[in-house]
């Protein structure tokens, strides 16, 4: 199981590099009237970026106080105000945060992660401010957050109504720390979300007596589907499992389900099934393979921290080769490459191990991991050289990686341009490029209904309509997406507009 250490991490690293607490916490300024617009209402500021290596000054302006906000992360690391959702009409809010598109580019899944893990303040009305943090909760699981997911329900408060509790205990079950939620299912048997998460619970905590009577009334009573007798049976009496064929598996099963066909030895697998269920795979009880799939799967979707896929991928030597093996070898064949030094051995292993980064859809975990160490390489003229070139653009220290020594060539100055936050000041080589350094551009401006939007107040609607703005955008939109990022930097986003930007023009994921 993923242990509190690690899914704080998670939670940290999902955050965007702009929005994530530095040392000391970096200062997010809410400021009521920005020089640069006749705009009055409030704008989020990253920590500033700039072409220069000094530390910017940053003014504090301390943030309205306000109910009791619902979150995991605090203002003070998020820079978001405790009244992200004021002013919207729930629906769209949830609406959006169902259905927004986030999976090719990291920069917004940052940005999405940091708005459903953000400590916020509830709608009003006991209805809306439900609605809102079950589809927080929902989004979650359905990225494969699960861990967050389970500690924002906890921190919520699980016991308070079964919408809640049933969230709780599927996360629970996908990460295997059930004992607390069955505990609770026992204190107030009102919350299960099914009798056969009453007999589970009643196993659990021991009742062993008590869970068959349950079994035997659901059976008399034709209370299950004969599917679930049958399992609970060889769950409740571990006798009927050990000469008993294996059961069919299911179709679509539940966490419970999953976790009872685990607990009697016929573990399913989980790269068919939803991505929560990935989450199980990170467990000591799935295989090195599993887990590396698992792992793999989650980080594309942003919901775990890369470090911890460069443990997996490290953990031992490869059982075989072919798929998943030969990216493991890749990886491994590039730490010793680094480890060892040889500017001939880091040039002869990185197109290799980028190759099955770029099959695997991890460039940017890639980046984000190994760019401060690929900083302090030179591996001479070359392909390898503008490679590593490229991939330090798509992590943190993008800005240093702009001022370093690089391949002249158009696409290369506007990357360089655009990495400094003036990609004006480079001919644009393409339409994309071209759409880009207009969103950039100083009179650029969000369109009419999210700057009414934002004179209302309403920043985290604005914030989530501006990523599917930009998922529009990379489907071809170009002007939507040079709006998208005019309203990213509108609002203070300015590190995310510029990674989202850089991630389009490297990653090719569909422009």
């Amino acid at each position: 199981m993923v242990n509190r250490t690690g899914v704080l991490l998670a939670l940290l690293l999902a955050l965007p590099s702009g929005l994530r607490a530095e040392a000391p916490l970096s200062a997010i300024d809410w400021l009521n009237d920005p020089d640069s617009s006749d705009y009055t209402g409030p704008v989020l500021l990253e920590p500033p970026v700039s072409s220069s290596a000094r530390k910017p000054k940053i003014r504090v302006t301390p943030l309205d106080s306000g109910g009791k906000p619902v979150g995991l992360v605090p203002g003070s690391v998020t820079g978001l105000p405790a009244n992200l959702w004021a002013g919207s009409e729930v629906e769209q809010l949830t609406t959006l945060i169902r259905t927004a598109r986030i999976r090719d580019f990291p920069a917004l899944q940052s940005l999405f992660f940091t708005l459903l893990l953000a400590e916020t303040n509830p709608p009003p009305g006991e209805e809306d401010a439900e609605r809102l943090l079950l589809a927080r909760l929902d989004r979650l699981i359905d990225l494969g957050a699960v861990d967050p997911a389970r500690e924002l329900v906890k921190a919520a408060g699980p016991g308070r109504n079964a919408a809640r509790f049933a969230r709780w205990f599927d996360s629970s079950l996908l990460t295997g720390d059930e004992d607390r939620s069955c505990a609770l299912l026992m204190e107030k048997p009102h919350l299960a979300p099914s009798l056969a998460a009453r007999i589970f619970c009643t196993a659990r905590t021991g009742d062993w007596a008590g869970a068959m009577l349950l079994l035997e009334s659901a059976r008399a009573l034709d209370l299950l589907p004969q599917r679930d007798l049958a399992l609970l049976d060889r769950f409740v009496d571990a006798e009927l499992s050990e000469d008993a064929r294996a059961l069919p598996p299911p179709d679509n099963p539940d966490p419970l389900t999953f976790r009872l066909y685990e607990t009697i030895g016929e573990r399913l697998p989980t790269s068919d099934l939803p991505r929560a269920f990935a989450t199980a795979d990170l467990r000591d009880v799935a295989g090195w393979k599993a887990q590396i799939e698992a792992a793999e799967r989650l980080v594309r979707s942003g919901a775990l921290a890369p470090n911890q896929l460069l443990g997996f991928y490290t953990a031992r030597a490869p059982a075989a080769s072919g798929g998943v093996w030969e990216r493991v070898a890749a990886v491994q064949r590039f730490e010793t490459a680094l480890d060892s030094g040889s500017a001939s051995a880091i040039g002869k292993t990185l197109p290799l191990v980028w190759t099955a980064m770029q099959d695997s859809g991890l460039e940017v975990p890639f980046a984000t991991l190994l760019s401060e160490r690929l900083a302090e390489l030179d591996l001479g003229p070359g392909a390898a050289q503008d490679l590593l070139w490229h991939i330090r653009l798509l992590g943190p220290g993008y800005e240093a990686a702009a001022q370093a020594p690089h391949r002249r060539s158009a696409e290369n100055d506007f990357l360089a341009a655009l990495a400094r936050g003036r990609p004006g000041d480079a001919p644009a080589p393409t339409p994309l490029a071209e759409a880009i350094a207009k969103g950039f551009a100083a009179d650029a401006r969000p369109a009419d209904d999210l700057q009414e939007a934002l004179a209302g107040g309403r920043l985290g609607e604005v914030i989530l309509r501006t990523i599917v703005l930009f998922d529009t955008g990379a489907e071809g939109n170009l002007p939507e997406l040079a709006g998208a990022l005019a309203t990213l930097r509108r609002v203070g986003l300015e590190d995310t507009a510029r990674r989202a930007a850089l991630q389009i023009m490297l990653l090719e994921r569909r422009t």
